[in-house]
């Protein structure tokens, strides 16, 4: 039986309590990205409470940061990433434990490498995506991210098929296991701000479900400046989008028309990355039928995790081109559908992990009406499909606090 902190708490008996340096947090504009790193805080929280956690990351504008510390009161945060002599930066360094990398789609080396040639301390990765070839959303496996793992006391990835791509690999790292997404694990709610919304469009105490679109490839030069791709490279992205925006809605249409019609509910359209808002009316909305329209409703702003997670628990169901909305919504035992895009990395085989793998379709080998079938009949078994989505996120949990358990002891 695990037992929450049992390994910290023997480790720490006449010790001063370990300090934790995490490394989270990669960007505001998805709040997938937002939300792996409250789940991973949960999780230190639960394993070994009597640490004190740092935290440095670049995705704490609009109102994250807030929404940390109001869940974490005793959180430090840092959001310079600079290692200047004396800086902030710097003293956490020096004085903290361990470093732990949150989930991402590949590995963020830089101030992993940093702390590796400043000392002996352990350092790790929780629940993380590794891939064999060059995706969009992560970078091939090359030399130096290969020593970074190698060199790394534990490699947690958040799917099986990362994991297998390390055994393959050869990463000498002496720990290596499968660890869900830490978003699996994020307890943040809003539920006055959510209660107020679901009031204000009429969608409170009505069946609705969340809908979430997804371009094939996420557009960063429209809101970026740097790191970006060659021209050229961009040029292909937008031309992928362009060829199959339309197609990919229209299977998501397809799910909101066939669940208005035949359950009598609503639809919330809604973004998980702020470009979204832009898909929601032209792509999703304007070319629904007119008798389907009166019960569909546009959230035209952005929002924190914590509101979105507040919501995805009152709906019937959530069904998302996106990764992480899906995880926020088993989470609350919410029915919840992934449609799985070719070109967004290997991440959705952690659905089939958890043994929710048919909720996971690949949006080119399902057909909207299928699509439909497939939602519909799910939520038509109400009980059953949110005692399945429980389920799925328990054994993520359980996966996440056995990490962290072996974490504890290397402390």
């Amino acid at each position: 039986m695990l037992l929450a902190g049992i390994g910290a708490t023997a480790l720490l008996a006449g010790k001063r309590p370990p300090h934790i340096l995490v490394r989270s947090g990669w960007q505001f504009e998805n709040i997938g990205d937002i939300g792996h790193t409250p789940g991973l805080l949960a999780v230190i929280e639960k394993q070994i409470p009597d640490a004190r956690v740092t935290l440095f990351s670049t995705g704490l504008g609009g109102g994250a940061r807030e929404m940390l510390q109001r869940r974490f009161t005793k959180l430090k945060v840092i959001e310079s990433l600079e290692l200047t002599p004396g800086g902030p930066l710097e003293q956490a360094f020096d004085d903290a434990d361990i470093l732990i990398h949150g989930s991402a789609a590949g590995v963020q080396r830089q101030h992993l490498d940093l702390w590796r040639q400043r000392s002996k301390k352990p350092y790790g990765l929780f629940g993380i995506t590794v891939s064999l070839t060059n995706e969009a959303a992560s970078a091939k496996l090359d030399d130096a991210t290969r020593a970074t793992l190698d060199n790394a006391a534990f490699v947690f990835t958040r799917e099986t098929q990362s994991l297998a791509n390390i055994h393959n690999a050869g990463i000498k790292s002496p720990q290596q296991d499968f660890v869900p997404d830490g978003t699996f694990s994020m307890d943040v709610v809003n539920e006055s701000v959510a209660t107020a919304f679901l009031k204000r469009t009429r969608l409170a105490g009505k069946p609705f479900i969340a809908v979430i679109p997804r371009l094939r490839y996420t557009p960063y030069h429209e809101f970026r400046k740097t790191g970006l791709p060659a021209p050229e490279e961009i040029a292909r992205r937008v031309d992928v989008n362009d060829r199959y925006k339309e197609e990919d809605a229209a299977k998501l249409r397809e799910v909101i028309t066939a669940w208005v019609r035949k359950s009598s509910g609503y639809a919330l359209l809604c973004a998980e990355m702020t470009y979204q808002l832009g898909m929601l009316n032209p792509l999703l909305y304007e070319p629904l039928p007119e008798d389907v329209k009166p019960k569909v409703v546009v959230r035209r702003e952005y929002w924190l995790p914590d509101e979105a997670a507040s919501i995805y628990r009152q709906a019937r169901g959530v069904v998302s081109c996106e990764c992480h909305s899906p995880i926020m919504a088993l989470g609350k035992g919410t029915p919840a559908f992934y449609v799985r895009q070719p070109e967004d990395t290997i991440k959705g085989q952690m659905y089939t992990d958890l043994s929710v793998g048919e909720w996971a379709p690949h949006i080119e080998q399902i057909s909207g009406p299928a699509l439909a079938e497939l939602v519909l009949a799910a939520l038509n078994k109400e009980e059953q499909s949110r005692r399945r989505a429980l389920d799925a996120a328990h054994k993520a949990q359980t996966l996440q606090l056995h990490g962290m358990q072996r974490v504890s002891a290397l402390l």
